[in-house]
């Protein structure tokens, strides 16, 4: 019998599900200070992207590829960061960060920077309702 796909509970603790792509669980970390929305495909036992089929890293591509493009031109980042490190959680997940010069970790990296400083409700609802409107029927919520 083949194992089930669950969510890490770390994962699941940092952020707020936002909904299912074609492969992808999309979620928002729950940082106010970063746009920052991870991509966790919905696979069984991957850690590393050359685990997937062919098929499904072409899916990743796409929905990361959809992911950044709309977080460039939606909060005209100077940077986008994108990150697959799982040194903590070793399930697969890719780290989608837009980034300014004026950030606080700028210009290193996000991760282990200091503590994250969770969204109030209404930049949640705000940070959902983009991710929504860009993946239109292809994320079910």
């Amino acid at each position: 019998m083949s194992e089930q796909f669950e969510l890490d509970p770390r994962l699941a603790a940092d952020s707020i599900l936002i909904g299912r792509l074609p492969l992808s669980v999309l979620l928002l970390f729950n940082d106010a200070r970063y746009p920052w929305y991870v991509l966790v495909p919905q696979r069984a036992a991957i850690s590393e992207v050359f685990q997937l089929s062919d098929a499904d890293q072409q899916q990743l591509w796409r929905e990361s590829a959809i992911l950044a493009r709309h977080l460039m031109q939606s909060f005209h980042a100077d940077k986008i960061n994108i990150g697959a490190l799982g040194n903590l959680v070793p399930q697969l997940h890719v780290h989608h960060v837009a980034r300014f010069s004026s950030d606080p970790a700028w210009p290193g990296p996000v991760w282990g920077h200091s503590p994250a400083q969770p969204y109030a409700k209404q930049g949640i609802g705000e940070r959902v309702g983009m991710a929504c409107d860009w993946f239109g029927s292809d994320l079910r919520v």
